[in-house]
């Protein structure tokens, strides 16, 4: 594997990991774009693709072997997630890697209200101790999953109070990710706060998204309790719904509020508004 390009980037098939090999490929930049299904990969220019799984070293081991930087997008959400970054990360440090830029969450903590937070304060910690360089970014909660929470009645629910959060478009992160990328020797050892420019509740999200699209959105605050019980429909294991629920209970308790000016540090733009964000054209 060390005839590849030793900037190696992780979930180029997905939204976020996608933007950023995409820009990568725009500044070109080589890279190899590790994923779980190399047919599934887009098509860019200087990028060669290589079968990964998190939870398996002896796949994920050789594929990192001659990587310099990784760029390491959060595993999807699973059960065994915590378990996948530690292997995985064991597997990147066995392999020589130098330098991980880690996509982790805002406030991460080992005591944080989310739920999933804890994971990525863990997986950090992991990467800490694995004596391979870093560059943690803590993204707030997507300002793109803003008006996928109304449901088909035009109401978000929610336990989240009158609180605020800082929320970020997957744009902004990604830009953010490149600037690190491009020169991360500049970066070592740092942790970015990623957010929106403004703090907004769901109330205002509201607002926006019924002034933006026409259509109208309300907030509606539901207890806890409400929140379990509404969300027991979906058939989902309770690690999951108590992750979706605390999204929410962070919120309320104030822990994904302060917008900072890492966006702009790093890329040298302001990061987007929700109502910027809402009135982009849908690719």
């Amino acid at each position: 594997m060390t005839d590849l390009p030793d900037l190696a980037v992780t979930g180029a098939t997905g939204v976020l990991g996608g933007m950023v090999a995409r820009q990568l490929s725009d500044a070109g930049f080589s890279q190899r774009l590790l994923v779980r299904d190399p047919r599934r990969v887009p098509d860019l220019r200087d990028a060669r693709a290589v079968a990964v799984s998190y939870g398996d070293p002896v796949l994920s081991r050789p594929a990192l072997e001659g990587v310099k930087v990784l760029f390491m997008v959060s595993a999807a959400e699973a059960e065994d997630r915590l378990q996948q970054h530690y292997a995985f990360v064991d597997a990147a440090a066995d392999a020589g890697v130098q330098h991980v830029v880690y996509t982790s969450f805002f406030g991460a903590a080992p005591d944080c209200t989310f739920t999933l937070g804890r994971d990525h304060y863990a997986t950090e910690e992991r990467i800490r101790a694995s004596g391979m360089g870093f560059t943690f970014l803590r993204d707030n909660f997507y300002l793109d999953f803003l008006p996928m929470l109304a449901g088909e009645d035009g109401v978000i629910r929610g336990p989240a109070g009158d609180g605020v959060m800082a929320a970020v478009a997957r744009e902004d992160i990604a830009r953010s990710a490149v600037a690190v990328l491009r020169d991360p020797a500049v970066h070592a050892g740092a942790t970015y706060d990623l957010t929106g420019p403004e703090d907004i509740s769901l109330a205002q999200a509201a607002e926006v998204l019924t002034h933006a699209t026409g259509r109208t959105v309300t907030y509606q605050h539901e207890t806890v309790d409400e929140a379990f019980a509404s969300r027991a429909s979906y058939g989902a294991p309770d690690w999951q719904v108590e992750a979706w629920v605390s999204t929410y209970t962070a919120i309320a308790a104030g822990e994904l509020s302060g917008a900072t000016s890492d966006v702009h540090g790093l890329t040298g733009k302001d990061p987007m508004t929700l109502e910027e964000l809402v009135k982009l054209p849908q690719l």
